[in-house]
């Protein structure tokens, strides 16, 4: 949140060139693709030279939003064909000597992270701990049987593997200081928290509409004064969908609502059937236009989400933007940006918790919930261009100290 990392800015910043061998961008993606998007204008605007290194179809180069995208032929995602896999590390290496970057950063703990980590060159190397994966993995599977705190334990040599590969690089970037205050537990290298923000100039309470709303509503075959709960969200086991329709399912009992869900994934197939057997739900799938995103969100009554493994949470900062209040799960980043005066918060994984959260939140005025969630859109939640200011701070703090 804003004021959490603050620096000093220089008063002429010397300019960069920044590649981020991004392994999880793909041009049909969710989180990543909106961020390295946000990226490449922020860079462009401040007047860095921004180049992804990214796996597609085909090798190739091509210009987008005042920088660059190197693609690296692989194959597709077995799970998710919306991705490619990142194979070639000799031709990601060759990338990388060829551009001569100032800072490089590593974007996954995977091959792309190992890619950088053993690079021989002389740029400023950041580890964007931007997924958290004994929270997506073991921690969805395994927490709420084992607890959450014992499933961390028992994946001690997968924390080891996480503090080998950031032992590489000069600083491990994160998106919130619970998260930096965390990593630092586990003895990764020098977390810095570089909290993201959103469009809040897009993502506002001014665009709520009885339009858009009945019209929502009608696609879930349900009347105008029936709740309209929304979710937004990467259709993947680590989002939780099972334990939100469940807990749909039973909150629907109770008083007459409608459900929206926006996203797409490797879940898609499991989630059209399981929304088949439910009554007021509607499945809006991916949508590519921000536009429509923020009239949906605003309009939506509730906005309802399942994942306790967010780093950050942008999609929960952009229904609290919006005016919307919010049910989330009490762990990771989503649980960061929850306050009680505008959301109700939940164990993680419960679905009889959540259904009762559901209702609960209907019992409260909206107008005061919509209130209390403008009040920490203006305090709590800062903007992209409050991330990636703060982001190239840094990286020009430290290329400067390690040129003397």
């Amino acid at each position: 949140m804003p004021g959490e990392h603050t620096m000093k800015k220089a008063p002429s910043r010397k300019k960069l060139k920044i590649v981020d061998v991004s392994e999880f961008y793909a041009e049909e993606g969710g989180g990543v693709r909106t961020y390295v998007r946000q990226k490449l204008q922020a860079g462009s605007k401040a007047g860095h030279e921004i180049v992804i290194v990214a796996p597609g179809p085909d090798n190739g180069e091509s210009e987008l939003l005042g920088g660059r995208i190197v693609w690296v032929k692989g194959p597709h995602m077995p799970f998710d064909p919306r991705y490619f896999v990142m194979l070639r590390k000799n031709r990601v290496r060759e990338i990388l000597d060829r551009e001569k970057p100032d800072v490089v950063e590593g974007s996954s703990p995977w091959m792309g992270g190992w890619f950088v980590a053993k690079w021989k060159g002389d740029a400023v190397k950041s580890f964007i701990y931007h997924s958290d994966p004994v929270a997506v993995y073991p921690q969805t599977f395994f927490g709420n049987a084992l607890g959450m705190d014992r499933v961390d334990r028992l994946f001690g040599l997968f924390w080891g593997y996480l503090r080998r590969i950031s032992g590489h690089f000069d600083v491990t970037v994160t998106s919130g200081k619970w998260l930096a205050d965390k990593l630092e537990r586990f003895g990764l290298k020098n977390p810095q928290s570089v909290p993201f923000g959103i469009e809040k100039t897009l993502f506002s309470p001014k665009r709520r509409s009885v339009k858009v709303r009945k019209a929502i509503l009608d696609k879930c075959g349900m009347p105008d004064d029936a709740a309209l709960f929304i979710i937004v969200s990467r259709l993947h086991p680590e989002k939780r969908l099972g334990t939100l329709l469940k807990a749909f399912e039973i909150a629907s009992k109770s008083r007459p609502m409608g459900l929206v869900i926006y996203g797409d994934g490797p879940q898609r197939k499991w989630l059209l059937r399981r929304i088949a057997k439910l009554r007021g739900v509607h499945f809006a799938g991916y949508t590519r236009s921000r536009e429509e995103m923020a009239d949906v969100m605003a309009s939506a009554d509730v906005f309802l989400h399942g994942s306790a493994a967010e780093t950050y949470g942008l999609v929960v900062a952009e229904a609290i933007c919006s005016g919307t209040p919010v049910i989330v799960p009490d762990r990771g980043g989503a649980a960061d940006l929850g306050r009680p005066n505008y959301a109700e918060i939940y164990p993680t994984g419960s679905h009889s918790a959540c259904a009762a959260a559901m209702l609960k939140i209907l019992e409260r005025d909206r107008k005061v919930l919509s209130k209390a969630c403008v009040a920490a859109s203006r305090e709590k939640i800062g903007t992209m261009d409050d991330h990636f200011d703060m982001l190239f701070d840094l990286y020009a703090s430290m290329v400067k100290n390690r040129k003397g």
